[in-house]
């Protein structure tokens, strides 16, 4: 009975020992691994809709790449979606609060409509502790993303909504002159059209671009800004008023005149660009994105005969002519679920996709950016040179999406599709104010 109970006490200083001499090798890698060295893994999701082979998807699927790479410890579960189908998705995930960790949103509307839903965290925290980061942003940029002195995201570009985009050897073919007026508009549409060629490409099939791109600075032509604020309130300026009426005339004014190729519904914006690059059409009105996307698909000789200018001036109108539509950029979301270790990987992760180095090679992916950043041409296509000039030297004007509920947005969308197909102005507008001011309740 000694002899067995003096080789369990043997036994159990071997053990104490073995012990001890392990934990002389320990490499101070943390606790919290159980002194294994490595590092805890942080399961972390991000949606985003960087699906496409232009310039900038290219360059952020290239960043989120090397994030992955170096931070081994995060295991990144990527959702990437397509463009037009992206906010369905994100919309449908939050009705049901399944939100993922990080994820693409627009300043604006969908900044509210999910901090009301109680679907975010601000990120004031990061920001702060990165203060040469946050201070490298222009004027305003924050200001979509801001809810009651908290900011909820950081813009990762800069979006002018309505650029009028041109191919400048179609137009010296036909000995025209680029159009300053709507008047102009009109007559360059009419002698493009009687030499069979397509006066603008459109490509409306997500509904979304004839609003965003074209009534957005047209409405503002006509309206001025101060009254398209008034009628999203519904404070004192109605969607049926005359002169909002008047706006969607002269939209279908330019269609009426055979500006756009037939089966325009039918052919998304990305259709549209290749079809504006390879020359199938004089003229194209769509969004800064636009460059990323034509910088990688176009020659260099092509870009170089493509010009940018704003919208032209409308008789009798309230608004700037020297403005365009436009809002600062998407930025990643942060759900209110996360914490603790999920939130500090979430912030390494939006700072990796949003801070100096990304704003830097987003710019020279050929998409404005809403940070101070020095251009260096000698980068980016002479066309993006040109755009990045114009936009230097304009005002930029409320892009209806961003300011509309999502319901009025919607009744926006589809109303234009019916209007380019010969729908009447009055009974659209109508649409658009009930629906702007159910949703509000007003």
């Amino acid at each position: 009975m000694r002899k067995s109970l003096l080789l369990v006490l043997v036994m159990m200083v071997a053990v104490s020992v073995f012990t001890a001499c392990s934990g002389s090798q320990n490499t101070g890698k943390g606790t919290s691994d159980g002194g294994t060295g490595k590092e805890e893994k942080v399961a972390l999701s991000l949606w985003h809709n960087f699906t496409g082979d232009d310039l900038r998807a290219r360059t952020m699927r290239e960043i989120v790449d090397k994030f992955k790479n170096d931070h081994p410890n995060i295991d990144l579960n990527i959702q990437a979606i397509p463009p037009d189908g992206y906010k369905a998705r994100l919309k449908t995930v939050a009705a049901a609060n399944e939100m993922p960790d990080v994820f693409l949103m627009w300043p604006g509307t969908m900044t509210k409509e999910f901090q009301g839903g109680d679907l975010l965290q601000p990120i004031n925290e990061l920001l702060d502790s990165k203060s040469e980061w946050k201070s490298g942003f222009l004027p305003g940029s924050f200001d979509g993303f801001t809810i009651d002195n908290q900011i909820y995201s950081a813009p990762m570009g800069l979006s002018p909504t309505s650029i009028l985009y041109y191919n400048q050897a179609i137009f010296d073919k036909y000995q025209l002159q680029v159009p300053k007026t709507w008047d102009e508009l009109i007559k360059a549409v009419e002698s493009l059209k009687s030499n069979k060629v397509t006066p603008i490409a459109l490509g409306n099939k997500a509904a979304w671009l004839a609003q965003s791109s074209i009534i957005s600075s047209l409405g503002d032509r006509v309206t001025g800004s101060e009254w398209f604020l008034k009628a999203a309130a519904q404070d004192g300026a109605k969607f049926t008023d005359p002169e909002f009426v008047k706006a969607l005339e002269l939209l279908q004014q330019l269609q009426q005149a055979g500006a756009f190729q037939e089966g325009f519904n039918s052919i998304d914006n990305t259709q549209m660009e290749m079809m504006f690059a390879q020359g199938q059409a004089a003229m194209m009105i769509d969004g800064g994105w636009a460059l990323t996307n034509l910088s990688a698909n176009a020659s260099k000789e092509v870009l170089d005969q493509m010009g940018a200018t704003v919208l032209p001036s409308v008789p009798g109108g309230k608004g700037d002519p020297n403005t365009t539509s436009g809002v600062v950029g998407v930025g990643l979301g942060l759900s209110k679920k996360v914490e603790g270790k999920k939130k500090e990987a979430a912030h390494e992760l939006i700072l990796a996709m949003s801070g100096p180095d990304a704003q830097k090679r987003t710019l020279e992916a050929n998409q404005l950016v809403s940070y101070k950043v020095e251009l260096d041409e000698s980068k980016v296509s002479s066309l993006f040179a040109k755009v990045y000039k114009l936009m230097n030297s304009v005002q930029r004007t409320p892009v209806y999406d961003a300011i509309l509920t999502s319901a009025g947005a919607d009744a926006v969308n589809n109303g234009l599709q019916e209007l380019l197909m010969g729908g009447k102005p009055q009974d659209i507008a109508q649409k658009i104010q009930d629906a702007q001011a159910k949703s509000i309740q007003k």
